[in-house]
């Protein structure tokens, strides 16, 4: 099942080469991607997804799809062309770092590395945060993190490793503590997003910018929280992220519908018409393969775990796949991306589509991605 899931799915994504050279996808409606220009946050995945492709085949149409792209990366890094965000994790981890991995660039490397720094300098001192969006004088967004953040840290506890340069783990490791300690809710769940005073550091709340309402879970914000609470731990070591990875994969699982693909939030009303993210399921399966990496051979909760992947992997496969249907640009659908603001609130998102290929071929070959 996993090997003709995987083929189908790098079809699809030589098929988006040829048929948009220079594009990157955007999200849009309907069974099309917008094409466009590297401003976004999302842009990564699909370069990363030629990487995955090109290391599960080694066909070189898909390294030099990839690797073609480091000089427009490299050209947004030094214009600062849409990197008012931490979202610097997500674009240069499945490109420039990706691409040092595989090859041993060191053009690449080099660009991985000043993405970094572009990363540390949204560090507010004070907080103890990686401040999410806009400027430093942001009125609403100056003291705030998001959930998200955890899978940007990576970019950090990498630099860290390459270089010796403490502060980059140091900064990783402040605010994965922090998410930690404001993010995760007493029953497992979690916050989208929780705002700081940016003067003094003082906590003031917790909210949500995608949820449902500031209280409740948003899936896909779990789902994160899973997989960056794991690599903390990889990186780190620190036994307590450890626990919250686990803690947040079992509210996760225990809240999923009959067919073990997440609804947008944990907590909205399920009716007719209730719209999926595929997206959070993917990139809970993914958190998941890294929990199962990194847990003693005897945890207890192996099992569960293991268990859960495959209900959800296979549901994903065989109902939200799109390999039966040579119209559609993406290989989930039923993702969705901003409800609660009417933003496609189904669809394909190339997020999902990155961490179901990555699920996919780390069940299959152990290829453990870019993170």
């Amino acid at each position: 099942m996993w090997t003709k899931a995987i083929e189908d799915a790098i079809h699809k994504i030589g098929s988006n080469i040829t048929n948009h050279p220079g594009k990157l996808p955007h999200i849009a409606e309907g069974q099309q991607y917008e094409w466009g220009d590297n401003d976004d946050w999302i842009e990564g995945f699909y370069v990363g997804m030629m990487w995955l492709a090109y290391e599960y085949g080694k066909d070189s149409f898909f390294k030099e799809a990839a690797a073609s792209w480091l000089g427009d990366f490299k050209h947004r890094l030094d214009q600062h062309i849409a990197l008012d965000h931490h979202d610097i994790g997500f674009l240069y981890s499945l490109t420039a770092v990706a691409e040092w991995k595989i090859t041993g660039n060191e053009a690449a490397r080099a660009v991985g590395l000043q993405a970094a720094d572009t990363l540390c300098k949204r560090w507010r001192e004070t907080a103890g945060i990686l401040q999410a969006w806009g400027l430093e004088s942001d009125p609403e967004n100056g003291g705030r993190i998001i959930i998200d953040c955890l899978m940007n840290l990576p970019l950090l506890f990498w630099a860290a490793e390459e270089t010796g340069d403490n502060r980059y783990y140091d900064i990783a490791l402040q605010h994965a503590l922090k998410s930690r300690k404001f993010l995760v809710r007493g029953d497992d769940s979690s916050y989208h997003t929780f705002y700081f005073d940016p003067a003094t550091g003082s906590a003031i709340r917790g909210g949500t910018h995608q949820g449902y309402e500031d209280g409740s879970t948003w899936t896909r914000g779990q789902a994160w929280g899973i997989y960056g609470f794991a690599l903390a731990y990889r990186y780190t070591q620190n036994e307590d992220f450890l626990i919250t990875s686990k803690s947040l994969a079992h509210y996760f699982i225990s809240h999923l519908p009959e067919d073990s693909v997440a609804y947008w939030d944990f907590d909205v009303p399920v009716e007719a018409g209730t719209p999926r993210d595929s997206s959070a399921s993917a990139i809970a399966a993914s958190g998941l393969l890294e929990l199962l990496d990194i847990l003693h051979a005897d945890d207890p909760d192996r099992a569960i775990y293991e268990e859960a992947l495959l209900r959800s992997m296979k549901s994903l496969v065989e109902h939200y796949a799109t390999s039966e249907n040579p119209e559609a640009e993406g290989l989930l659908k039923h993702g969705s991306y901003h409800v609660r603001g009417g933003r496609v609130p189904d669809g394909h998102m190339i997020w999902g589509d990155y961490y179901y290929l990555e699920a996919l071929i780390r069940m299959q070959t152990g290829i453990r991605g870019y993170w």
